[in-house]
């Protein structure tokens, strides 16, 4: 069973919990190593991030050093380790992220098994502070993955994450996410991650390249003059889609005019990607000067979208459920505004 991003950080957490070590497996780009920030942040833990691809043996097992009689071996300074390390200052402790693990040479992943098992680098035990996550691609993404044997896999706990597009929008809105892709991708809820691991493209659709095209668009009203960039941050296919989208975007009813006029704009109840692009253009200009206007148009919408819009609204700024008129309305969806 595939967990999406929410079911993820509990699982992760209950895993934690009992002391045992998780194995994250998904796609290139869906977000492993923003879950398993978010539980650090969460329990307050310092994240030490370590690509066990580009790790040898040693770096897992220690340096071997003698002292002119017999041989020992230097534990590596990035493990936290009880007989030597204290809690950094601020911190409840260390989440080690060990990623790009099955990506790792078959030599370095038999390294781990004391670390994985036995939380030990050589004789020194990891500290008891201290938390292990390990994640890495699937079999199937075309991506650099070894065999693990069957002595590691029997000492993780494996999860395999999927994207999932209301959790993603939630998380969008938290994080300054354009609102033409929030809106494009509840129009194409497909495109969030679109993934061929035979496409003849250089990358493709994945929550991390939709935030790095945010970031690209953020104040260009018209993105035609960027389209090459954009092809290179989520494909061609899906960019030409994207501006199919944006151009309807720009073509919306100003937001003077509805405000205006709020029960005499036209509305093209048929077309579901105008009515996406202009319940998230709304939802930006809601304030306390704005509200009653607004929502005479808003009401106007269909049903869905008119709650798309409001949810978009109030996650912008959680102030407005303090308004009589924003109560009233959501009386009648409270379900699913909340």
């Amino acid at each position: 069973m595939k967990l999406t991003p929410i079911q993820m950080k509990d699982s992760l957490e209950i895993v934690l919990k009992a002391g045992l070590v998780p194995f994250i497996q998904g796609s290139p780009g869906i977000g492993k190593s923003d879950i398993v920030r978010s539980v650090a942040n969460k329990y307050n833990l310092k994240v030490i991030d370590i690509r066990l691809s580009q790790c040898d043996p040693t770096e897992i097992n220690g340096f071997p050093f003698h002292d002119g009689k017999r041989m020992d071996y230097l534990p590596p300074k990035q493990f936290p380790l009880q007989e030597l390390d204290s809690i950094p200052s601020g911190y409840n402790g260390w989440l080690i992220f060990l990623d790009e693990f099955n990506s790792a040479s078959i030599a370095t992943q038999a390294a781990a098994y004391k670390l994985i098992l036995d939380r030990m680098i050589g004789v020194y035990s990891i500290h008891k502070n201290a938390a292990i996550v390990c994640a890495g691609n699937t079999e199937n993404d075309n991506a650099i993955v070894n065999d693990m044997s069957t002595a590691m896999q029997s000492r993780l706990i494996h999860l395999e994450l999927k994207t999932n597009i209301k959790e993603w929008i939630d998380w969008a809105n938290q994080n300054n996410i354009d609102n033409r892709i929030k809106a494009f991708l509840e129009f194409r809820p497909d495109l969030l991650h679109k993934f061929d691991s035979n496409h003849n493209d250089k990358t493709f659709a994945t929550p991390r390249t939709w935030a790095f095209a945010s970031k690209l668009i953020q104040g260009k009203e018209n993105i035609s003059e960027i389209l090459p960039i954009l092809y290179g941050t989520v494909s061609k296919g899906v960019t030409i889609e994207f501006n199919a989208f944006c151009n309807q975007y720009m073509n919306l009813p100003k937001i003077q005019d509805i405000l205006a006029s709020p029960d005499e704009i036209s509305i093209d109840d048929n077309n579901m990607g105008v009515l996406y692009a202009l319940a998230y253009m709304i939802s930006c200009y809601f304030d306390e000067t704005t509200i009653d206007k607004l929502l005479i148009f808003v009401k106007r919408l269909p049903p869905e979208f008119s709650v798309v819009c409001m949810k978009a609204a109030i996650r912008r700024n959680k102030e407005l459920l303090q308004h009589a008129s924003i109560k009233e309305w959501i009386s009648e969806f409270a379900q699913e505004v909340m």
